[in-house]
């Protein structure tokens, strides 16, 4: 069966990222309902940098209807069997709802709510999709970084991570720090970013934003395949927010605006934009003190680049990803053991040992007091591949190679629950 993609608005660039290759099975033919205006022309120029590159280009066909009416349009014609949404999050809801309604599975960007008020139709858009036999699935692209899947695989080891610890709040059990950039490149090219990116009523903030990936890899982490109950298993504790203050010169570098649009004038304080897009936040999960930062500066550091720091903190060992200067940014896994060092060692390499098959030249290192998991290169495909593994895994989903996992939907609404409630806490 041929499968045909329709991109409904795209207005991030991870609408382009799904088609940064092809796939098995997937018409090349693609259309693309949204009103007419830069972030369309955005995306169509990227699909375009796909198509003509030098190595592996790939031969996407698109036809676009752009208009003011281009849902209504959609709904009439639908020439897909998959939507891709990835834009605007204060309306992502309501294209999701769309193309659920018009018989379309779905892969859409996260978040896919921003406000504790939209948990009712995001149960409601799972519950269709559910009924209707059709995948409703969350672009979880950190799930697929090497680091992440062998740390899971540590701290599911008991000989050497023991059981999380539960920890306090000056010392929580898992913490984790997600710092991003708003000036940045993409696939090659600087990035533009639309003005409305800067309204946080669109974005949304930090936590309801990025930070829904960290909210997701924690149970995926340490409750694998387990379904969480939002009554029973959460309970947020405390959370602030605080702004990046920009320039208007540094809006101007990662926009092309010359000034800040009206909709932001209630940010703007004495010349300067007022981002509000760092939230921190303390809760819990089945009893476990969790504490994430998730932060945006202006730009990074000359050869750095987005950051990833996650520390969960067992029994035995802790079990970490870093990402530092002196080991050239990049994310390495580490495993800090608290007692009996041999025996962390002899646990590590036996699980090491059993990951050959499925990661072949992973080695152990000794580093004093802590041990670094090596990891060929092979195996740091990097961000903007994962999109297309989440993609592969999607289609098979959606070819019912494979059932979509019950646990999934319980821990999407979790994960949103955590994420909205999150910002509100910090608000008031």
């Amino acid at each position: 069966m041929t499968l045909r993609f329709l991109t409904l608005n795209p207005g991030h660039f991870h609408a382009a990222l799904v088609q940064k290759e092809m796939y098995d099975g997937v018409d090349r033919a693609v259309h693309v309902y949204a009103p007419l205006g830069l972030d369309l022309i955005a995306h169509l120029q990227r699909i375009l940098g796909f198509n003509t590159r030098a190595q592996h280009p790939t031969a996407w066909q698109v036809e676009v209807h752009a208009g003011p009416d281009y849902l209504e349009r959609f709904r009439r014609e639908k020439p897909g069997d998959i939507a891709v949404i990835a834009g605007r999050n204060s309306t992502k809801i309501a294209l999701i709802e769309a193309a659920l309604d018009a018989g379309l599975h779905v892969l859409a960007d996260k978040p896919w709510i921003l406000t504790p008020a939209d948990l009712p139709r995001l149960q409601g858009a799972l519950n269709s999709a559910e009924t209707k036999g059709l995948i409703a699935y969350d672009i979880m692209t950190e799930r697929y970084e090497i680091t992440s899947i062998l740390q899971r695989e540590l701290i599911q080891d008991e000989a050497i991570f023991g059981t999380i610890v539960s920890g306090s709040a000056n010392e929580p059990g898992v913490y984790m720090e997600s710092v991003h950039y708003v000036k940045k490149t993409v696939a090659g090219v600087p990035l533009r970013r639309p003005g409305w990116f800067f309204d946080v009523r669109e974005q949304g903030e930090g936590l309801s934003d990025v930070g829904t990936h960290l909210v997701d890899l924690i149970p995926w982490m340490l409750f694998p395949e387990q379904p969480l109950d939002v009554g029973r298993d959460l309970r947020l504790l405390a959370a602030k927010r605080w702004p990046t203050v920009m320039s208007l010169s540094d809006f101007q570098q990662v926009t092309g605006e010359s000034a800040f649009p009206g909709y932001l004038d209630s940010h703007v304080r004495g010349g300067k934009l007022e981002y509000f897009c760092n939230t921190q936040v303390e809760y819990q999960l089945r009893g476990i003190h969790v504490k994430l930062d998730v932060l945006w500066d202006y730009e990074a550091a000359p050869g750095a680049g987005d950051t990833h720091l996650a520390i969960f903190r067992g029994t035995k060992a802790d079990i970490e990803i870093r990402q530092a200067k002196d080991e050239n940014y990049r994310p390495e896994l580490y495993v800090v053991p608290h007692a009996d060092k041999a025996a962390t060692r002899r646990a590590l390499d036996a699980r090491v040992s059993r990951l050959q098959q499925s990661y072949p030249g992973c080695t152990v290192e000794d580093q004093g007091r802590r041990f670094r998991i090596n990891i060929p290169d092979l195996f740091r495909v990097g961000h903007e591949a994962h999109f297309g593994e989440v993609t592969k895994q999607f289609l098979r989903y959606v070819r019912k190679e494979e059932a979509l996992p019950k646990w999934e939907k319980s821990n999407m609404l979790a994960k949103y629950w955590t994420t909205t409630g999150g910002v509100e806490l910090a608000k008031r």
